[in-house]
């Protein structure tokens, strides 16, 4: 009875031991996978952008703080020389420029990498479709370059089409794509004086401040709008027209320019919510262009400018007085309220990266009405252009903002 006792005992102490055994190795078995053998859960929500990360940060990038690395093994993407759509306004190597370091830097985002624009999958990106840029000669800048980065990549000279007939509106086509990319002359949005795409050089700037159906019926059906708006808003003041230019009866006031500025978005705005059907078209706003006309402003010396620039401003957080926060802040404001009311306008901030690029514009190497003469040539601190940037350059890394947006599916936190 002893024995058949102890014999039992000994039988519950192993089965309890094997329990034991077994449940531990569950435990470890389920910790392991879960740690190695099983997929983690994608941290990042459905249409983020899958832009590779700093190790240990667990949070979306912000594509737009960081700083310029030099880097002449992958840019530029494409040559001035051999985009057939070049601007002489923009071609600065071809008036002239000897330093070509303005060509070779790269936009480095603190905490991910930017990613690297690829024709091939833009145009694919864009097939059947049209992308329009509309604004000033800066968005039309930021148009040629998109354009010369798209066309890097096709080799057969008919299979693209352009077309300009001194109109508002300029059309480049990839016809094995289908693929259209416009830019639509619009400086201030909304209807003005300034309209005509060549003759707008004007004493006296008025604005039709609610009145944007001229221009946007010409692209408020595209895929992709590009909206700028900015350098032609700087004065104290804006001649405000309500009423008709072709009639004498309107009325005429002027507006201080923070308050006309923002009565133009606003009524960029009640169009768009109105007319765009949001399931269909991307809408980008890119943030004011700085411009670099007094050397001072970052420690070079008084009364020069962008001339002679040859490297970028390493102090980070940089501001110069070519950009107007209180503008900056109408444009947000504008937008914000407009995503509340169920559209979205992605701003695409090129502003402080592009402050920190005091190299990166004509000065002299340019040609905008006319060839420079000798004596305008030898007095760089008064014919400077230190407002439009030279191609290849800065232009192309706001595409390369867009192109994560619009190809890499990128989401602002």
């Amino acid at each position: 009875m002893a024995k058949r006792q102890l014999l039992m005992m000994g039988i519950r102490a192993s089965f309890h031991t094997l329990a034991a055994v077994l449940v531990a190795g569950v435990i470890f078995t389920a910790l392991f996978l879960s740690q190695n053998g099983m997929p983690k859960e994608n941290p990042q929500r459905e249409g983020v952008s899958n832009v590779k990360e700093s190790e240990g940060s667990d949070k979306e990038c912000n594509l737009f703080e960081g700083k310029w690395v030099f880097d002449n093994e992958s840019n530029p993407i494409y040559k001035e020389e051999e985009c057939k759509f070049m601007s002489d306004q923009l071609a600065c190597g071809k008036f002239g420029r000897k330093d070509s370091s303005y060509k070779f830097w790269r936009w480095q985002p603190h905490k991910c990498d930017l990613p690297r624009f690829n024709g091939t999958k833009l145009l694919e990106r864009l097939r059947n479709k049209r992308m329009v840029y509309v604004g000033d000669s800066l968005n039309r800048g930021q148009w040629v370059s998109m354009v010369c980065m798209a066309t890097s990549v096709i080799t057969n000279p008919k299979m693209m089409y352009f077309h300009s007939n001194g109109s508002n509106l300029i059309t480049f086509k990839s016809l094995e794509y289908n693929a259209t990319i416009d830019f639509y002359w619009a400086p201030l949005l909304v209807e003005s004086n300034s309209d005509d795409p060549t003759n707008h050089r004007l004493p006296e700037r008025i604005v039709r401040i609610q009145s944007i159906e001229k221009h946007a019926r010409h692209w408020t059906e595209s895929d992709i709008i590009v909206l700028n708006s900015y350098l032609w808003w700087l004065r104290p003041h804006m001649k405000t027209l309500w009423g008709s230019f072709e009639k004498l009866d309107g009325i005429y006031k002027e507006v201080e320019m923070v308050r006309v500025y923002e009565m133009a978005l606003q009524t960029m705005a009640q169009w768009l919510e109105v007319h765009v059907n949001s399931n269909l078209t991307k809408l980008f706003f890119m943030s004011m262009s700085p411009t670099h006309e007094r050397a001072e402003e970052w420690g070079g010396k008084t009364k020069q400018n962008c001339y002679g620039e040859t490297s970028v401003i390493d102090k980070e957080g940089y501001h110069g007085k070519g950009s107007d926060p209180k503008m900056m802040r109408v444009v947000e404001n504008v937008l914000d309220e407009l995503k509340r009311r169920g559209l979205n306008i992605q701003m695409i901030n090129i502003t402080q990266l592009s402050e920190y690029r005091k190299d990166g514009h004509p000065s002299i190497y340019r040609k905008q009405w006319e060839t420079l003469k000798e004596s305008q040539v030898l007095d760089p601190s008064s014919y400077s252009d230190c407002i439009h940037w030279c191609l290849p350059g800065v232009p192309d890394v706001w595409n390369q903002l867009l192109y994560a947006y619009i190809v890499d599916h990128h989401h602002s936190t």
